[in-house]
């Protein structure tokens, strides 16, 4: 984002228009245009972090920064809106805002990376700054400022790389966690990466969760710790800190977190944790409890209402009740209240949250008493956690019968829920006695649970970790734990079923994000069937999140789970589930490059396929491990494998099945050079799918016939085919085959040595894919550039492509064949033969360092303009 270094202000340009962040002005064409006020923030905020998505709670949160009592939807929607009509926008072809379903907003349009003013250093260093991931927080920080400094200094030290927030259940030891980050940000540079573990049960995937915090994703043949390794490896001399959120119920991680810290010297880990993890190099940062007032001395209204504890409890009280006050009539009961919840911020939270109800003073005898009632509670527990457990007693005591059931069943939700998922479980066989909406709303009120609007407009229901962990006790001392349980892994089937059994279901990215979002669940779900060994609930589940898992990347949590379904006792026999969820992990293994495995696994699955009768799955089993072996460069075995899957369809007699298996034959067929076959099984799956009448199909035969005129030299044939495919792509709304398509008659107008086309096809491929999020399509057109730079006499801008290009698809574990890759290297071969020394390693390294976004914000910056990768000269050196 270009950035004006002066004293009165910052401009950002995009387009035709200029912001002026400082005064507070947009302008198009030097002439300022009215717009200020909310519509401002909302375009100030999409600004600061151009391509990346935000959700409507951000938007809230910098519109109404205070517990304001306004219509937040309609207030964030005509704030857009009117942003819209200043830039000339529109809803349905966004140039500038775009909207994300369930999400958010994005800002699309390429922002000026070039200042025009030469950048001061301490600028040029923020602008390398990765953004942190840290969330957002609803309310003030209330007092704490002694440990956040504290804190921040502890963590700087040169001789400190490891420190650990300690504290009981409720004292704010995240809070002031994410406090201290926020203020570290200009200091780690390398990123502050945020990774909650409150959800997390198995130790052994604390590294595969970093990676998927970072957006790293797995890779092929490498551990979660490996792809750590090597990420802040190529990171090196860029400061970055971890931020692991509630490790307690990790300790036997503890040895990871020390290996952590052996991957580079940059990087430094803050822990909260309620033990210390107790490995070499620690430094444990006790958080005390928030300060009180001495009872004894009578301090003033105006002296008390400083201290932080109680000015925590005003806050809370006046969110509760607006017109609450401290005055000298509660003052002594406020201050006593504090004292007996031992400064815990959890407990005066909860206690706060009744004065819509109690007064300070009806409050202090109900807790006073119900604090003596729990004196001989358990010792083994630290104090200021059997206060904590008093205190969240106190509410649930407050509860009825009714909603008392209903709380102890919420606590099976991992990641939240939605009333359709609490309808569902918590009220599985009607008994709840009470209507899930009426008490959802109950306990939202107060506020035992937290309620979250999403980006669509649901609301979606959160309980604090530590409420959930005393409900969860209530659960399993009521004897419903099980049937509570069975019920919710029951829901996560359903849903993970629901849409995956359809034909595409499973492609469909509304899917896709609905499980994303129920994440947690879905594991907390599927790791209860494996514990109690059920084995036919666990198959089916972890059979259809198999295209989650491989949608998302999570290859490692995704195997490590099938893994275990398939070593359940009941698992063994020979059924149709066992059979699919072979298939599926030996797919996952296909895509980490572990192909004896996937081999294997596919093989069992032909086996069982074979012993069922089920020729469907005979079928799929063949043209899987058809798959592995072309991938693994064994094209013979390959070819054979498709001919015999190819066979069986035609004994089935399912026409699409066909269709597309005669496409895979003639891919491999292209592949060894006999294009005329090649050309005859592309027409016989294009005939086929037009008497299906399905133009998806057909689309993508025309295109498939595209490459292989391509490949023959034959550029008026293969353009012709391109464009017939992608005029259907186009009006089937088909996004995916349509950047595809483009990026193919960009590559073919290179060919032709028309790089102002190929760069203007390859520019709108890539805004697709970008909307997408499709980084192997981003990561495909770096490479067109890439090639493109090749043709223009441009051997460093083709380096730093190449190298970005590399650096992404290593990210997100998307290697090219060995085919693709030698034909790439054949392409760029004269950039590196033109430069001599080290000055074609230095531009890849150049390219393979540089944010994705700056990368792909220079190539989308129109034809003539300096750029970051441009820079210095590109001629040809001897």
């Amino acid at each position: 984002m270009a950035t004006e270094s002066t004293a009165r202000s910052r401009i950002v340009r995009f387009g035709i228009f200029e912001t002026d962040l400082s005064t507070r002005e947009l302008r198009k064409g030097g002439v300022r245009i009215k717009l200020h006020g909310q519509p401002f923030e909302v375009l100030a905020l999409l600004l600061e972090r151009p391509g990346e998505v935000i959700p409507r709670e951000e938007f809230r949160q910098r519109l109404w920064p205070t517990d304001t009592f306004v219509d937040f939807d309609h207030g964030v929607n005509t704030a857009i809106n009117r942003l819209r009509e200043a830039l000339g926008d529109s809803t349905e072809s966004p140039r500038f805002v775009e909207t994300l379903s369930r999400r958010g907003y994005r800002f699309i349009a390429p922002v000026d990376s070039e200042p025009r003013d030469r950048f001061s250093e301490k600028s040029a260093k923020l602008l390398e700054t990765r953004p942190p991931n840290i969330p957002v927080q609803r309310t003030g920080f209330v007092g704490r400022e002694k440990e956040v400094a504290s804190a921040k200094e502890l963590l700087l030290r040169q001789d400190v790389r490891l420190v650990t927030v300690t504290g009981p259940g409720g004292i704010g030891k995240t809070r002031l966690a994410l406090e201290v980050a926020k203020d570290l940000t200009e200091n780690f540079p390398g990123g502050i990466h945020f990774v909650p573990l409150s959800l997390l049960r198995d130790p052994g995937l604390i590294s595969s969760v970093i990676v998927q915090t970072l957006g790293i994703r797995e890779a092929r043949r490498q551990s979660p710790l490996e792809i750590l390794r090597r990420n802040f490896q190529d990171s090196r001399h860029t400061p970055a800190l971890l931020l692991l959120d509630n490790f307690e119920h990790l300790m036997q991680a503890a040895p990871t977190v020390a290996e952590l810290l052996a991957l580079g010297a940059d990087l430094r880990i803050l822990v909260t944790s309620r033990a210390a993890l107790h490995v070499y190099g620690e430094h444990e940062f006790p958080v005390p409890p928030l300060a009180l007032p001495d009872s004894q001395s009578k301090p003033s209204v105006e002296v008390v209402a400083q201290y932080p504890a109680v000015a925590l409890f005003v806050q809370r009280a006046v969110a509760a009740r607006p017109d609450f006050e401290l005055n000298g009539q509660n003052v002594s009961a406020v201050i006593e209240i504090c004292a007996r919840l031992d400064g815990l911020p959890l407990a005066i939270e909860l206690a706060a949250a009744r004065v819509k109800v109690l007064s300070p003073t009806s409050m202090r005898t109900r807790l006073a008493s119900r604090l003596q009632l729990l004196t001989g509670g358990a010792r083994d527990l630290p104090q200021r956690q059997q206060t904590l457990r008093a205190t969240i007693d106190w509410s649930y005591d407050l509860l009825s019968p009714a909603e008392q059931k209903l709380f102890r069943r919420l606590s099976v939700f991992a990641g939240g829920c939605n009333l359709e998922s609490v309808e569902a479980v918590c009220d599985t066989k009607g008994d709840l006695e009470l209507d899930p909406l009426d008490g959802t709303a109950s306990m939202v009120d107060k506020s035992l649970l937290q309620r979250m609007e999403q980006a669509n407009g649901e609301s979606r229901f959160v309980m604090l970790e530590t409420i959930r962990e005393y409900a969860r006790e209530k659960l399993e001392a009521s004897g419903e734990d099980a049937l509570t349980r069975r019920a919710q892994a029951a829901y996560c089937l359903v849903l993970a079923e629901e849409d995956a059994t359809e034909q595409g279901g499973a492609d469909r990215p509304e899917w896709r994000e609905l499980l994303a979002l129920e994440h947690d669940n879905l594991r907390a779900g599927l790791e209860w069937l494996i514990e109690t060994g059920d084995a036919e609930w666990g198959l089916r589940l972890g059979a259809a999140l198999f295209r989650f898992w491989e949608a998302r990347e999570y290859l490692a949590e995704g195997r490590v789970s099938l893994g275990k379904l398939l070593k359940i006792p009941g698992a063994a026999a020979p059924t149709k589930c066992r059979e699919r969820v072979l298939f599926s992990a030996g797919a996952l293994a296909a895509e980490q490059g572990d192909y004896s495995a996937a081999s294997a696994l596919m093989r069992d699955s032909l086996d069982i396929a074979r012993q069922l009768r089920d020729k469907q799955g005979v079928a799929v089993s063949l043209n899987a491990l058809a798959v592995v072996a072309r991938d693994n460069g064994e094209i013979a075995e390959a070819h054979a494998l498709f001919q015999e899957s190819l066979g069986v369809w035609r004994e089935l007699g399912d026409l699409k099945a066909i269709a597309r298996s005669l496409s895979n034959l003639a891919n491999v067929v292209a592949f060894q050079g006999d294009y005329a076959r090649a050309r005859s099984l592309y027409a016989e799956s294009l005939s086929i799918f037009r008497g299906l009448g399905d133009r998806t199909g057909v689309a993508w035969s025309l295109n498939n016939q595209g490459d292989v005129a391509r490949d023959q030299g034959d550029f008026a044939a293969a353009r012709a085919l391109y464009e017939q495919g992608l005029a259907i792509f186009r009006e089937l709304g088909d996004c995916w085959g349509t950047a595809g398509t483009l990026a193919d008659l960009g590559n073919l107008a290179r060919d032709e040595r028309d790089c102002a086309t190929a760069h203007s096809l390859y520019r709108e491929s890539l805004k697709i894919f970008q909307q997408l999020e499709h980084k192997r399509g981003i990561a495909r057109l770096l490479e067109c550039f890439a090639c493109s730079a090749v043709a223009q006499q441009q051997p460093e801008r083709s380096l730093r492509l190449a190298g970005a290009a590399a650096a992404l698809r290593k990210n997100i574990g998307a290697p090219l064949t060995c085919a693709e890759q030698a034909k790439l290297d054949t392409i760029l071969d004269p950039a590196r033969q033109a430069l001599v020394d080290t000055t074609g390693a230095t531009a890849w390294r150049e390219g393979w360092n540089m944010p994705l976004e700056k990368t792909i914000a220079d190539v989308l910056m129109p034809e003539g303009r300096p750029t970051l990768l441009s820079v210095g000269s590109d001629k040809p050196r001897n």
